[in-house]
C-alpha cells in the first residue's frame, strides 16, 4: 500500500513540473512584452527597460527558469497590469466562486449520467439504451457556448423562467466571506440570497455539465454490462438474490471504482471549461477572470490561472487514488500481498481473486 502512495505521489510530482515548465515556456512564446505591460502602455524605452531587470527577464533563459520555479514555490505568480494585484491574491478571490460552478455541475452530473447509465445496462440492446446513449451524445456534442446561448434563449428569453446572467438577484447584497454566493449566503443567515444564488446557478451548472455526462453515462453503462455478465452475478441469481440488490449491490458497485477515476480527471476538465461558461453567464470566476487578462494582453495572470487550475487538477486526481484504495479491496489486498507474500499460496488466492479477476463468493 505504501509503495502504491509512493508511485501516485512521485507521478504527481512529475505531473507538477511538467506543468511548471509548459507554464514557463508559454511565457517566453506568448505574443506581447511582459516588461511594457509592466511598465505600462505610456511608458517610455528606458521605464520599459527598467521594468524589464525588475523582472529578470534581462538574464539569460535557464536563469528566468529558475527564478520562476521559485518565485512559484513561494506563492509569487506575478503581478496583474488591469488589477495591480499580486496573480495569486486576485485568483483566491475568484478561484471560489467558479469552484461553486464546477460543484453545481459535477452534482448534476452524477444524478443524470449514473441513473442514466444503470439504465442503458439493464435495458442494452434494445430501444431504451439506443435512446439513453443518443440523449447522452447529443449533450457532448453540442458546443459548450452554443449550448448556454440555447439555454438562454429558451429558458430565460422564451419562457422566464431562469434568469439571463448574473450571479445573484438585483438588489441583494452577500458579504463576501469564502467568494462563493451561495455559501456566503448561508453564512450570513439570507435564506431569500441563498435561493436567488441557487437559481442563477442553474443554466450554468447544466451548460458546463452536459459535455461531460456522456463520458460518465457510458462509463457505467460498460462496467455494469461487464458485472452483470459475470458468473457472481449469475449465482446471484441463481441463489435468490432480488433483481434490485444485483443490479446496485454487483453492477453499480463495480462501476464506482472507473467511474471515480473518470470524476477526478472531470473536475479538472470543467475548471478549464468554466472559461467559456462562466463569460457566457457573465459570472465571477477563474474563467471570467483569464478572459480578462488575455483581452488585456496580462501574460502573468493567464499562465498563473493555468498553473492553478493544474495544481487543483493534480490533488484532485491523487484524492481519487486514495479513494479508489479505500473503495477497491482487490487494490489493497494486491498491494499488500506484494509486499508480504505468504509462503506456498499463490499471490492470487491471497488477494481474494478469481482467476477471472473477479472477488470470490456472493455475498
Amino acid at each position: 500500500m505504501i509503495r502504491y502512495l509512493a508511485q501516485r505521489l512521485a507521478l504527481a510530482v512529475v505531473v507538477l513540473a511538467g506543468l511548471l515548465v509548459m507554464a514557463f515556456v508559454m511565457v517566453q512564446i506568448l505574443p506581447g512584452d511582459p516588461a511594457r505591460a509592466a511598465a505600462g502602455r505610456n511608458a517610455t524605452a528606458e521605464q520599459v527597460e527598467a521594468a524589464r531587470v525588475a523582472l529578470g527577464l534581462d538574464e539569460p533563459v535557464i536563469q528566468q527558469f529558475w527564478r520562476f520555479i521559485g518565485r512559484v514555490f513561494q506563492g509569487d505568480l506575478g503581478t496583474s497590469v488591469f488589477t495591480h494585484q499580486p496573480v495569486l491574491q486576485d485568483i483566491a478571490a475568484v478561484l471560489p466562486s467558479s469552484l461553486e460552478l464546477v460543484a453545481a455541475a459535477m452534482i448534476i452530473n452524477i444524478v443524470v449520467a449514473v441513473p442514466l447509465g444503470v439504465f442503458a445496462a439493464y435495458r442494452r440492446g434494445r430501444a431504451a439504451d439506443v435512446a439513453a446513449r443518443l440523449l447522452a451524445l447529443l449533450g457532448a456534442a453540442l458546443p459548450v457556448f452554443w449550448l448556454g446561448l440555447l439555454l438562454q434563449l429558451f429558458f430565460a428569453g422564451t419562457l422566464k423562467w431562469l434568469p439571463l446572467y448574473g450571479q445573484i438577484g438585483f438588489g441583494m447584497d452577500v458579504p463576501t466571506i469564502t467568494g462563493a454566493t451561495t455559501i456566503d449566503a448561508l453564512l450570513s443567515g439570507d435564506p431569500a440570497a441563498f435561493g436567488s444564488s441557487l437559481v442563477y446557478l442553474i443554466l450554468p451548472a447544466i451548460t458546463l455539465s452536459a459535455s461531460f455526462i456522456a463520458v460518465i453515462a457510458r462509463t457505467v453503462r460498460s462496467s455494469m454490462i461487464t458485472a452483470l455478465d459475470s458468473d457472481y452475478v449469475a449465482l446471484a441469481r441463481a441463489t435468490g438474490a432480488s433483481e434490485f440488490r444485483v443490479v446496485v449491490r454487483h453492477g453499480l458497485r463495480n462501476a464506482l471504482i472507473p467511474m471515480s477515476t473518470i470524476l477526478g480527471m472531470q473536475l479538472g476538465w470543467m475548471l478549464g471549461t468554466t472559461v467559456l461558461v462562466e463569460s457566457t453567464f457573465n459570472r465571477t470566476g477563474i474563467g471570467a477572470y483569464m478572459v480578462t487578462a488575455v483581452l488585456q494582453t496580462d501574460i502573468y495572470p493567464v499562465i498563473g490561472s493555468i498553473i492553478v487550475i493544474g495544481i487543483v487538477f493534480i490533488v484532485t486526481n491523487f484524492v481519487v487514488d486514495l479513494l479508489q484504495l479505500w473503495i477497491n479491496p482487490r487494490l489493497r489486498d494486491s498491494a499488500w500481498v506484494r509486499r508480504r507474500p505468504a509462503a506456498g499460496i499463490p499471490v492470487a488466492a491471497q488477494a481474494g481473486l478469481t482467476p477471472a479477476g473477479s472477488v470470490g463468493g456472493v455475498r
